[in-house]
C-alpha cells in the first residue's frame, strides 16, 4: 500500500510518530529488547533541534565536546535531504531479534534470529526453524548472527553463518557452513565448524562482531569483536590473538592467500586488519576495491572506516568519545601509526550494518552509503565525495524501531530489518508517480 507524499516524507524525517502506513505499521511503537550492560546506550531525550539543509544533521550535545575532528566533516556533516518518496511494504514480521539475512535465488529470504533459530521466509510466511544448526549461546546483544551464501550457491547450496559458541574458557565467535535443504521442514546437512575466534576468553558483555562478507576472490571476511571486557583489552593489539580483528579465510577456514600478516613472525596468518571494538558492518564500495566498515565505539565514538589490509584502527589505544565509565579512551582520538575513521558519530547511533546503493530504482541515491542505527532508531544515508562524507540524512525515524540490517535486494529495492520481540523486514521502493 502507498502513503501520501506528505505522510511518507514525514515518516522518513521522523516528524509523524503516529503515521499510519498500513495495518502492519499503524501507530508504530518501539519494539526493543534492551540489552543489559552499558554497551548500547538508550536514546537521549528528544531534541527540539530541526536541521535545515546545509546545517549539521546532528544537534545534540557531544559526549566529548572537547575533542576536535582531524579533518573537515569527519563528524556532523551537513543535512542533505532526499527528494525521493518511499513506498513501504512489510515483507515479514513476528521474528524474534532477527540479525542476519540472505536473498536466495528463488526469491525466498534466509533469516537468523539471535536466540539460535534460522528460518526461510516465503511470501511473508515463516518456515519452521531450520534443523541441524550447532548450538549457539545468546549473550546479551549477541548469539546466532550473520548468514551468507556461498559464491557457488546455485550449484552447491552451501551457506555460512556466524554464532556465539560456548568454549571451555569462555564464549567465542564461530563460523560454520552447511548445505541448505528446502522443504516443509528445512534442514542443514554436511555441517562443519570452519573457524573459531581464539583464544577463548571470558567475555563480560559480548561484543562479538560477527559480520560475514565474501570478497571477489572467494575468500570470506569475518569481523571479530573485542569481547567487551576491560581486562581483555591487551589482546586487541596483539597479533597472536583473534580479539578485535577482521580476518580473511578460505571456505574451509584456512588463512586465505595474500593476507598481509602471513609472513609476520608471531602473527595469526588469517588477520586482515586490527584494532576494532565491535565491527558490525562490512561492505565493498561499488566501482572500487575499497572495503568499508562500521564499528560500535565507546560513548561518542561510533566509526565509519575504510579497511586497508594490514592497517591498525587503534582500539583501545585511540578513539573518539569517552569511556562509559568516564574520561578519554587510551591516548585520545589520534596518534601516528593508527588509522583515522572516515567519519564518526558523537553522540552515538550504535551502527549495526552498512550497505552501498548501486541499483537503478533510486537514481538519487546511487553511490550513497546506508547505515542502520540501533539506539537512535533510524536509517542513515551518507553522501560521499571521494572518501569523504559531505552530507547526511536520517530516514525512517517515524517507525521508532531499532534497525539491525539494511541490504539492497537483487531488484534494487532496499530491505531494512528491525529487531525486537516482533522484528520485521520492510521493503522500500520509490513511490509511483
Amino acid at each position: 500500500m502507498k502513503l501520501s507524499k506528505l505522510a511518507l516524507c514525514a515518516l522518513m524525517l521522523g516528524t509523524m510518530p503516529g503515521t499510519s502506513a498500513t495495518a502492519q505499521v499503524a501507530d508504530p511503537a518501539p519494539q526493543t529488547v534492551a540489552p543489559t550492560g552499558p554497551r548500547t546506550p538508550p536514546p537521549p531525550p528528544a531534541s527540539s533541534y530541526v536541521p535545515q539543509p546545509g546545517m549539521p544533521v546532528e544537534g545534540r550535545p557531544a559526549a566529548a565536546a572537547e575533542q576536535k575532528p582531524s579533518f573537515p566533516q569527519q563528524t556532523r556533516a551537513p543535512y542533505v535531504p532526499s527528494q525521493t518518496v518511499l513506498q513501504m511494504e512489510t515483507m515479514a514480521e513476528g521474528l524474534v531479534d532477527p540479525w542476519g539475512m540472505a536473498f536466495l535465488p528463488d526469491g525466498m529470504l534466509l533469516v537468523t534470529e539471535r536466540d539460535g533459530r534460522m528460518r526461510l521466509i516465503d511470501d511473508g510466511r515463516l518456515s519452521p526453524p531450520v534443523e541441524g544448526l550447532p548450538a549457539s549461546v545468546r549473550q546479551e546483544i549477541s548469539g546466532l548472527a550473520d548468514v551468507v551464501l556461498d559464491p557457488d550457491y546455485a550449484s552447491n547450496q552451501r551457506i555460512y553463518w556466524s554464532y556465539v559458541e560456548a568454549r571451555p574458557a569462555g564464549n567465542v565467535l564461530a563460523v560454520a557452513r552447511g548445505r541448505l535443504v528446502d522443504g516443509l521442514q528445512p534442514r542443514l546437512e554436511d555441517v562443519k565448524v570452519i573457524y573459531r575466534q581464539e583464544p577463548d576468553l571470558k567475555s563480560e558483555h559480548g561484543n562479538f562482531g560477527a559480520r560475514l562478507l565474501f570478497d571477489k576472490t572467494g575468500a570470506l571476511l569475518v569481523t571479530l569483536g573485542d569481547l567487551a571486557s576491560t581486562p581483555l583489552r591487551p589482546y586487541i593489539q596483539q597479533l597472536d590473538s583473534g580479539i578485535g580483528k577482521i580476518v580473511r579465510i578460505t571456505t574451509d577456514g584456512a588463512p586465505a592467500p595474500g593476507n598481509p600478516y602471513a609472513g609476520v613472525q608471531g602473527a595469526r596468518p588469517e588477520l586482515w586488519a586490527v584494532g576494532f571494538r565491535n565491527p558490525l558492518g562490512l561492505a565493498f564500495r561499488p566501482g572500487t576495491e575499497d572495503l568499508w566498515e562500521v564499528d560500535v565505539g565507546p560513548r561518542g565514538g561510533d566509526e565509519l572506516n575504510i579497511i586497508r589490509p594490514g592497517a591498525n584502527y587503534g582500539w583501545p589505544v585511540i578513539s573518539y568519545g569517552h569511556e562509559y565509565s568516564g574520561g578519554p579512551v587510551g591516548e585520545g582520538p589520534a596518534k601516528d601509526g593508527y588509522e583515522q575513521p572516515v567519519y564518526y558519530w558523537d553522540p552515538v547511533i550504535s551502527p549495526s550494518s552498512v550497505e552501498f546503493y548501486s541499483g537503478d530504482l533510486f537514481p538519487e541515491w546511487k553511490g550513497n552509503a546506508f547505515v542502520t542505527s540501533l539506539s537512535q532508531q533510524h536509517l542513515v544515508r551518507l553522501v560521499l565525495e571521494g572518501d569523504r562524507v559531505v552530507g547526511e540524512e536520517r530516514l525512517l525515524a517515524g517507525l521508532k524501531e531499532r534497525m539491525r540490517l539494511v541490504k539492497q535486494a537483487p531488484d534494487g529495492s532496499l530491505f531494512v530489518m528491525t529487531e525486537g520481540p516482533n522484528g520485521k523486514i520492510y521493503r522500500f521502493t520509490p513511490q509511483s508517480r
